[in-house]
């Protein structure tokens, strides 16, 4: 990959900026977000083909906005300021931003004028997604307008000469149909971008990187058999050969069947060393009594590090803990260079790594999305019912039993997940939808059963459908379909007398319940 085929995303705060990003990445082109605070001399060293500035959740004037190093304005790469970072474009290069008389939130018309090469192939009225109170008042010198929509004069603005772009609006949302096509736009005809970008050459070049990092070195791997620590261990392999260890904890926390069966898929057929560490009662004594999301996150995680920090010691010159982070759980986990972004909620495979621990960290797919990390496992010839199975939290089940985590809570969901899993693979659905799974409610209801009453457990049923699980939509599952996994669970499942459905999407909610 060559460095002048990046894009490279200053972060303002934007919960969009992810999405920036992806949309860069369908374009076959690298792209990855960094702190709105980077140095121009950083960016020069970095030689990216282009910059664009997030939008964000900031006034430009007011306190502690965040802002950039002007001198970014001067290094002759290619710009692109969305919604506030075109305000801070502004801003910088001598123009003017204030309050708008009416805030724009939501679909608006958009009119393009001129011949600006962000605008190739797009409707001269399009729909776009607005998100602002200020607005652009006047424009820097050696700019022109090129979009108004009717509330926003300086809907878009550009200096061709200076190859700096503006928009007002999000091209990187849905609510953007030619969105796409903007970005598109930007990328090859004003940065000149080849498309050259694919998961073969990401291959390639982190096996060089692998090679380079570990040096000889030995590396463990945390294997879970999920798709994540999978194609890993796959990567990794493919790199070092035996001096890759997979290293694989039971927590107690795991799905019906999954010790034995990541034991015989990767100590068996794929024959990649593999160590067996059954820490299940462990996790279950620190987890007793705790309810907290966040505090059983940091206990299952910390735990999970203090387990292979013994493991890595039973084994002679490993150097590298290797992890199968990926790039949505590192957005979510932390703010990026302490930018403004809300951290919504801490993994177990990022950050906070005890103090004790003896390793140093490899994690060869944390700048890759979900669907990326599956064709990563295609191209290293992994099995497809391996690679297509649905998303699990590194915190396991920890985080689908609400509230107390306990073996009998445990029992019962993995029991009602198992029948979850077994009808949707039954229905064709299970490889075609995200994720589908059971949640442990920590509240009781009451029922009748066998004309006596009972006061038990509630299942609730979680279906999305997703790209790269940064946003999902919930799933209109057919009724007989739920119908048949709800008498089931009630049925064969000891303990559970009623089943809900979750209809809410992310956002406004997560996709895990915790």
């Amino acid at each position: 990959m060559q460095k002048n085929e990046t894009i490279l995303i200053l972060d303002f705060g934007s919960q969009y900026s992810q999405l920036i990003a992806r949309r860069i990445r369908e374009n076959h082109i690298y792209s990855h977000i960094v702190s709105c605070r980077i140095s121009a001399e950083e960016l020069r060293k970095e030689a990216p083909a282009g910059i664009i500035l997030s939008g964000g959740p900031a006034s430009v004037y007011q306190e502690n906005a965040p802002k950039c190093d002007p001198a970014i304005f001067r290094l002759g790469i290619p710009i692109l300021g969305i919604c506030y970072g075109m305000q801070l474009t502004t801003l910088t290069l001598g123009g003017e931003v204030k309050r708008g008389a009416a805030r724009e939130y939501g679909k608006a018309l958009l009119h393009h004028e001129g011949d600006s090469p962000l605008f190739a192939h797009i409707p001269e009225t399009a729909q776009v997604w607005m998100s602002h109170g200020d607005k652009v008042s006047r424009i820097p010198e050696g700019f022109r307008r090129t979009a108004f929509s009717d509330n926003t004069e300086f809907a878009a603005i550009e200096d061709p000469e200076r190859r700096i772009y503006g928009i007002q609006f999000h091209p990187e949302v849905v609510h953007t149909p030619q969105g796409k096509e903007l970005l598109h736009n930007f990328c090859f005809s004003v940065c000149h971008c080849s498309g050259s970008w694919n998961m073969q050459s990401f291959i390639e070049a982190s096996t060089e990187e692998i090679r380079r990092k570990t040096d000889g070195g030995k590396v463990i791997l945390g294997l879970s058999g999920g798709v994540d620590s999978s194609v890993a261990a796959a990567l990794l392999h493919h790199a070092i050969g035996d001096r890759l260890t997979c290293i694989f904890v039971n927590n107690g926390l795991l799905r019906k069947n999954e010790a034995a069966r990541v034991q015989q898929i990767f100590g068996d057929a794929f024959r990649i060393p593999l160590k067996y560490v059954d820490a299940s009662d462990l996790f279950l004594q620190k987890l007793a009594g705790v309810c907290e999301p966040e505090a059983k996150r940091k206990i299952i995680g910390n735990t999970f590090i203090e387990v292979f920090d013994k493991a890595a010691s039973e084994l002679t010159d490993v150097q590298f803990l290797a992890q199968g982070t990926t790039y949505p759980d590192v957005i979510e986990s932390i703010s990026i260079d302490g930018n403004p972004s809300a951290v919504i909620k801490s993994h177990h495979n990022v950050g906070g790594l005890p103090a004790t621990m003896h390793l140093k960290l490899l994690e060869p797919l944390s700048h890759l999305f979900k669907d990326e990390v599956r064709e990563v496992g295609r191209q290293l010839g992994l099995p497809e019912e391996l690679i297509m199975r649905q998303p699990f939290p590194g915190p396991g089940l920890g985080v689908r039993v609400l509230g107390e985590v306990t073996g009998e809570n445990l029992n019962v969901l993995r029991n009602a997940d198992t029948i979850i899993v077994d009808e949707m693979k039954n229905a064709g659905l299970y490889y075609k939808i995200w994720q589908t799974f059971g949640v442990f409610l920590p509240v009781r209801s009451v029922g009748v059963m066998g004309d006596e009453r009972t006061y038990d457990n509630v299942i609730a049923i979680r279906s999305v459908e997703s790209q790269d699980g940064m946003t999902a939509d919930w799933v209109r599952l057919p009724y007989e379909l739920l119908d048949k996994i709800s008498r089931r669970i009630v049925n064969e499942v000891h303990g559970v007398n009623r089943v809900v459905y979750d209809i809410t999407s992310k956002p406004p909610s997560t996709i895990e319940w915790e």
